[in-house]
């Protein structure tokens, strides 16, 4: 039986629907406080990102501020979240080389965001999209979630499943649909306990689709009653 089409342009229609005023939910004023807070947001929520910014980027917001400070003092201002030995060090870093060698301005290419200390592909894609308004997706857990669940990517593989998103998603919509994925996520597609009955895109969705078949009754065999002599 061939396999069911994936609606695509229909899944993204509904999603703009949904989450028409869909954003970067880290606050964050230049693209380097949007580089510190995403490197700080591995592995934490970006609510408590927020929380540790807000008095942080007071006193830090340009990579010349962070020059003086050792790593002990930087883990004082990020101790609250997790991983924060290894951010304070990368974090120290970044700001060197960005004083340094980019006279203090977040790069805008792949190739040099990623040469710096903390940052990789989703980090350097949340960067160029959100601060540089250059198309990308960056495939966090909720993105890499739900575009598996959708049926729009198909892989246990981050990379691969931002190839496959952006060969099925046009360019123009590739930031937004980062942003409404990860939006759907937080809300409705959650890792563990999936709203699927109230989900707008369940009549499209492959994993809502096989779990109301899952949960389908099975029809019980009648046995036959042997008749009396």
């Amino acid at each position: 039986m061939a396999q069911r089409k994936v609606p695509v342009a229909e899944i993204l229609d509904t999603l703009q629907q949904l989450y028409p005023d869909a954003h970067c939910e880290l606050n964050y004023t230049t693209p380097f406080e949007l580089l510190i807070a995403t490197i700080l947001s591995a592995q934490c929520t970006d609510k408590r990102v927020n929380e540790i910014t807000e008095p942080m980027f007071k006193k830090l917001n340009q990579p010349e501020h962070y020059l003086h400070l050792t790593q002990e003092e930087m883990e004082e201002h990020i101790k609250g979240l997790g991983l924060y030995k290894n951010k304070s060090k990368n974090i120290l870093e970044t700001c060197r080389i960005l004083y340094e060698k980019y006279n203090s301005e977040v790069p805008q290419t792949h190739a040099e965001l990623e040469a710096l200390p903390g940052v990789g592909r989703k980090t350097a894609n949340v960067v160029l999209s959100n601060a540089y308004g250059i198309p990308a997706i960056a495939v966090d857990t909720h993105v890499f979630r739900v575009g598996n669940r959708l049926g729009i990517a198909k892989s246990d593989n981050v990379d691969e499943v931002e190839r496959q998103l952006m060969k099925r998603i046009p360019r123009e919509k590739w930031s937004d649909a980062h942003h409404w994925l990860i939006w759907h996520g937080r809300r409705v597609c959650s890792a563990r306990n999936p709203q699927c009955g109230q989900c707008s895109l369940k009549s499209m969705c492959k994993f809502a689709l096989a779990e109301a078949k899952k949960a389908k009754p099975k029809p019980v065999a009648k046995k036959m009653a042997k008749a009396k002599s």
